[in-house]
């Protein structure tokens, strides 16, 4: 078993990517129910929360189905996010994971995310005042660097293990990379076979099938792999794996009814958790991704787009599982 000390995971475990504006519980539900092992919740702004800004504090709901669950702060100063982890633990979850590798420009900019690589000091300190903020098991997301010249994370790894966290997770490209070109996992097989560290190390990056998954594990050694856009509407990826690693057998893809019963499982999570209006409109985007390759998906996804009325969206879905469209792609 891997352990971020009192949560036992399975051998390999498969840890669920926080997504901004897709790792939500409903989300989340799908995904545990297709065999997630960690998750996180979509990451959270630390000036946000000591605002009290609404949709911050929402994402701080956890729910006992989830678990083990983790809260993801972002934030750049030291003092705030030392504060906002003692704001999270009230919330009920499992740990708390740093989120020092978001790329994007309204992250970066402001000195959080993915900029504290350029910043090691200030990073560690950071870290270092959340651990002390909190009795819960702390870990990391990050990136090999901010790009080619300053790929430094095996010295981010070995400096915030120092600190107190219990748990890395490393995304196999930098900042500048953004989400382009292949990820590089070369560092992470380093990080994960150095001798000095001794918390669990897992990679992710590209991880879109369960060959990928086991090779990655097989060659680099790491104790487990993060997934995440290959998730979005397809949760079967996380047993399929599972599968694949315990057998070397591929699983059939799931049936129409299974793809049917995810999206209405993620529909009424959605409805129950975000409202009858939001959850009606959120969902809308991920219509496509559970019907992606069946005949007719275009039409099934244009109706379900169309409509506000929760009744004609699950009378839609019925008529998806009796017209019992093939896979085509």
């Amino acid at each position: 078993m891997v352990h971020i000390r009192n949560i036992a995971l399975p051998d390999f475990p498969l840890l669920l990517a926080p997504m901004e504006d897709v790792s939500d519980p409903p989300f989340r539900a799908v995904c545990k129910e297709g065999g997630a092992d960690l998750m996180y919740t979509e990451f959270i702004s630390s000036e946000g929360l000591i605002r009290a800004a609404a949709k911050s504090r929402q994402k701080l709901d956890v729910f006992d189905y989830e678990r083990p669950i983790g809260i993801q702060l972002f934030g750049s100063d030291v003092e705030t996010m030392g504060e906002c982890a003692r704001i999270s633990t009230e919330a009920g979850p499992d740990l708390i994971d740093i989120n020092y590798g978001c790329p994007v420009k309204q992250v970066a900019c402001r000195g959080a995310g993915a900029a504290l690589l350029r910043d090691i000091p200030k990073m560690v300190e950071m870290t270092s005042a959340v651990v002390k903020a909190t009795h819960l098991p702390v870990t990391v997301k990050t990136r090999l660097g901010w790009d080619d010249s300053t790929k430094n994370v095996e010295d981010v790894a070995e400096r915030l293990q120092d600190v107190g966290i219990e748990a890395l997770t490393v995304h196999g490209r930098t900042r500048v990379q953004m989400y382009k070109g292949e990820a590089d996992w070369d560092l992470i097989g380093r990080i994960k076979n150095n001798p000095r560290i001794k918390i669990p190390i897992f990679g992710n990056g590209d991880i879109d099938s369960p060959q990928k998954a086991v090779e990655y594990k097989n060659r680099y050694g790491v104790d487990g792999v993060m997934i995440g856009r290959a998730a979005i509407g397809y949760p079967w990826i996380f047993r399929e794996v599972k599968h694949f690693n315990a057998t070397g057998e591929l699983l059939a893809p799931p049936t129409v009814e299974e793809r049917v019963q995810a999206c209405r499982m993620h529909f009424e999570k959605s409805l129950e958790w975000k409202g009858p209006r939001a959850g009606v409109f959120e969902m809308r985007r991920h219509y496509a991704q559970y019907f992606r390759g069946l005949e007719g998906a275009r039409q099934w996804r244009t109706r379900l787009v169309d409509t506000n009325d929760p009744a004609e969206i699950h009378a839609i879905m019925d008529e998806i599982i009796a017209a019992e469209p093939v896979l085509v792609g």
